[in-house]
């Protein structure tokens, strides 16, 4: 017996089995037809700054492997699967004809070049004039602010023990006074104080007894901080190392909202990245960080203790996000750069925000001329805070107020962020499409949108979370729609000093209007509202 037709037919199998796969089973070395690939691009004529989406469709007899997007000779992104898509930036100083390919490849490395698509960017790098309130097209205008109404105190929520707020409308009769005379108070602002419950008594009863009187009273509630250029920090310049990982972060966060865009638009306008006085109603700020030298004004504390120094770190965080010194060669870059503009007012030591302390906060903000007031705290439900509410409304009037939604997904919009006055702030995380795992949305029982989502961070820790000011003069990893208010509340003050003849409700609206739509899963139908700085400044200035 012999085995010569054995190895023939062996050999005959491999060969076969090799042509058809490939020696790393997945080249097809026989195949020669090219893929057939197309392009389209979205918009095609492009006015002002954003995204161009570039959509190719491709198909091949065995299968398309990639798909390469080029503009001219370079390429600008790749997709292995279908949809195949890539986005290409368009900033303040882009002018001219942009042309475009798409190169799809199959296993075999057979390859075809789609037809060249062209968008006409024409965008004008210079100012327009800057127009006062009553000039404005009646398509821009916007209404004043809103009248809103507070369901009863919700006496089980958080508040502080021993202790009523209490309103008179249009001062203190004789018999609230005389109600008052045997207790101990305090004045909050001008018509609410703050009455001590007397020993053995609840604070309830002492609210009803008063309320009799002809009193309005609430309970004094608590909120909670919602933290979960040439600067190293910004992305290109070697980013910083923090101690807590021991790993580089960059400040990816400004190019995902088009800061740098609205510094070139200012720039090219001849100013410089300035913002409008914003108040900062948190823990306080650190004076003594390198990173915030020649930034902050004096502000004022109504926490207990003294002076406005952080001792906790989240104002000192929030301060930078919005406002940290720029093109100074240090640490990290703001959205607003340079000038005495952020005024720290310190609401909370470490422990709880109360009633008392936000309202005072409010008043001195806007007695100090502030344009901006952020607030990146808040608690959940619907408290019946009248007299919180009273003083944001009043605020409203003058400054653009700016609130952390929450970190809590499922209990809806916080508030202050949910009073209609304020701008509630979402959070994305590392994806722009998504928002973050931690951020408050609207649900069924409170369907109270979000106004606007920025970056807040992935997570507290690792390469998704957001590279912050820490106080003692360095540098912190954080999450949280705390992180991502601030960056609203910038933008906002560098429309205001653009054009400073935009009243409060208008740089709102404005604002709002110029959100990036990005397709989310969240927001199926009319996308996430992403905060996009040049649209917003440009929107400040026409």
């Amino acid at each position: 017996m012999t085995f010569r037709l054995a190895l023939p037919v062996l050999t005959l199998a491999l060969t076969v089995l090799l042509a058809a796969c490939g020696p790393d089973g997945g080249t097809i070395i026989g195949d020669t037809i090219a893929p057939s690939v197309a392009l389209t691009a979205s918009p095609t004529t492009v006015t002002a700054a954003g995204t161009i989406t570039l959509t190719a469709t491709a198909s091949d007899n065995v299968g398309v492997t990639q798909v390469d997007f080029y503009r001219g000779t370079t390429r600008i992104g790749s997709d292995t699967e279908a949809p195949y898509i890539a986005t290409d930036r368009v900033t303040s100083a882009d002018n001219g004809t942009r042309s475009y390919t798409a190169v799809a490849t199959d296993a075999a490395g057979n390859s075809a070049t789609s037809p060249k698509v062209s968008v006409n960017v024409g965008i004008s790098p210079v100012c327009p004039q800057t127009v006062s309130g009553q000039d404005l097209p009646k398509t821009v205008q916007a209404q004043g602010v809103i009248q809103t109404s507070v369901r009863a105190p919700n006496w089980s929520a958080p508040h502080v023990p021993g202790q009523v707020l209490v309103t008179e409308a249009g001062g203190f009769s004789a018999q609230a006074l005389n109600a008052l005379s045997t207790v101990r108070t305090q004045a909050v602002i001008q018509g609410l104080k703050l009455a001590f419950t007397p020993a053995g008594e609840t604070d309830r009863a002492f609210a009803a007894r008063l309320t009799a009187a002809g009193l309005r009273v609430q309970p004094n509630f608590i909120y909670q901080p919602l933290a979960v250029p040439n600067d190293p920090g910004y992305p290109g310049n070697g980013g910083i190392r923090v101690s807590s990982d021991n790993m580089t972060h960059v400040q990816d966060y400004l190019p995902r909202i088009n800061a740098d865009g609205a510094w070139t638009f200012l720039t090219a306008c001849g100013k410089t990245p300035v913002g409008a006085v914003t108040a900062v109603l948190d823990s306080g700020v650190d004076s003594g960080h390198p990173d915030l030298q020649g930034r902050l004004l004096p502000g004022a504390s109504f926490a207990a203790g003294t002076g406005t120094d952080d001792e906790d770190g989240h104002g000192t965080g929030v301060a930078g996000l919005l406002g940290a010194a720029t093109n100074n060669g240090i640490g990290l870059a703001g959205v607003t750069w340079s000038g005495r503009t952020i005024l720290p007012v310190k609401v909370f030591n470490t422990g709880d925000i109360t009633t008392a302390a936000l309202t005072k906060g409010l008043n001195y903000a806007v007695e100090q001329g502030a344009k901006v007031i952020n607030m990146s705290l808040g608690a959940p439900g619907d408290l019946g805070d009248k007299a919180l509410d009273d003083a944001l409304n009043s605020a409203a009037k003058s400054a653009v107020l700016v609130a952390a939604a929450g970190n809590e997904p499922d209990k809806g919009v916080f508030y202050p962020a949910s009073n209609p006055n304020v701008i509630a702030v979402g959070a994305v995380g590392a994806k722009d499409s998504e928002l973050a795992s931690y951020s408050a949305r609207p649900n069924a029982d409170r369907p109270r949108p979000l106004d606007i989502v920025a970056p807040g961070g992935g997570a507290p820790t690792g390469p998704t979370a957001l590279i912050v000011l820490d106080a003692g003069g360095g540098y912190q990893l954080t999450a949280g729609t705390s992180e991502a208010a601030p960056l609203v509340s910038g933008v906002a003050a560098l429309m205001r000093a653009a054009n400073p003849g935009l009243s409060a409700a208008e740089t709102r609206k404005r604002l709002l209007e110029s959100v990036r739509r990005v397709q989310s899963p969240n927001f199926p139908e009319e996308g996430l509202p992403l905060l996009d700085a040049e649209a917003a400044v440009r929107a400040a200035t026409r």
